[in-house]
């Protein structure tokens, strides 16, 4: 078989695997934001940021072995668990939420984009 075909062909398989933005949520859509600094699998956490699998919930600055910040554990011991709301306001304005953060997002804006990514990270679960 020649080496273009068989790089055409993985190329194509490649391309039908992705979902089109057309056919991501609002969630997926959202949490595109989200995926160069934080993981949804499982344990894994970048260096950048926690994993958020199971995150709606999680004990704030609770994933054993992640190196949070001293300002996200400041607040991790003022409001315990991640629920909807407090992560709603969270992702409208980390820094104004929590001084110090080291998340450089400047926040989602958008509520119903705040609201579509949090039902998608509850659905992961």
């Amino acid at each position: 078989m020649k080496p273009w075909l068989v790089l055409g062909a993985a190329s194509l398989l490649a391309a039908a695997a992705a979902p089109s933005p057309s056919a991501m949520s609002a969630g997926e859509r959202a949490f595109a934001r989200c995926v160069a600094c934080h993981s949804i699998e499982p344990g894994e956490d970048t260096p950048a940021g926690p994993t958020l699998h199971h995150v709606v919930g999680r004990p704030i600055a609770g994933r054993p072995g992640f190196d949070y910040s001293p300002a996200m554990r400041r607040f991790a011991l003022e409001h315990g668990r991640w629920s909807p709301r407090l992560l709603e306001t969270f992702l409208a304005a980390p820094e104004s939420i929590v001084p110090g953060t080291e998340m450089s997002s400047e926040g989602i804006a958008d509520a119903a984009e705040r609201r579509a990514l949090i039902a998608w990270l509850r659905r992961l679960d």
